[in-house]
């Protein structure tokens, strides 16, 4: 064996002892251990966040849920006295009744409880319902003036029926004041009545 075969011997061997060293590691309980460590807490912490994410208090959920009627009761009044056809001007009229009510007996309930104040409600809140209720806003004013009102207006105040339906139901299950809880299925009745009479419109009725 020449000089060179026996370097190349030897490099090679090294290479060998290298990738052997490589895959025991990788192979390792330690290694392996300390993995699924990782990987465990990572799946934990994405849990977590997506569980705290989806989840509100009753106290917030019920602040959102009273500036939501209340901007929409605003709107509903502004806008029905511009829809041209009688059975949805009747059907809007009943809405901002059951919106008034909502709000007349909500508002006690939240200072009592809460010490609602609407001029300190939490920026993130604020925020989310003063967005949502202008782009509302936003769509009426152009359906408006383009003509198609009636047919805007209908499927808008059919979407925000079911929006609140959804905000007083998440709150009725979780509230354990029975008080509370008969003021929102009252409210809640009361629209689920009022929806078909939006979901339906047609202006060739």
């Amino acid at each position: 064996m020449d000089g060179q075969e026996y370097l190349n011997q030897i490099s090679a061997s090294n290479r060998t002892n290298d990738q052997s060293k490589g895959k025991n590691f990788l192979t390792s309980k330690y290694f392996l251990f300390g993995a699924g460590a990782v990987i465990a807490l990572i799946v934990i912490m994405i849990i977590g966040a997506v569980l705290s994410s989806g989840k509100s208090s009753e106290k917030d959920n019920s602040i959102s849920l009273m500036l939501h009627v209340t901007n929409t009761v605003t709107t509903v009044d502004e806008y029905q006295q511009y829809i041209k056809s009688s059975d949805l001007r009747s059907s809007s009229s009943s809405f901002s009744g059951v919106l008034h009510n909502t709000e007349k007996d909500l508002l006690p309930y939240l200072e009592s409880k809460y010490n609602y104040d609407a001029k300190k409600v939490s920026d993130k809140i604020l925020a989310k319902t003063t967005s949502d209720n202008e782009a509302l806003n936003n769509e009426l004013f152009e359906a408006k003036i383009n003509g198609i009102l009636d047919r805007i207006f209908a499927h808008k105040m059919a979407y925000e029926i079911t929006m609140i339906m959804a905000e007083e139901s998440q709150i009725i299950k979780t509230t354990k004041n029975d008080g509370y809880r008969d003021l929102l299925n009252t409210s809640y009745s009361s629209l689920e009545n009022l929806y078909n009479k939006f979901s339906d419109f047609s202006e060739t009725k």
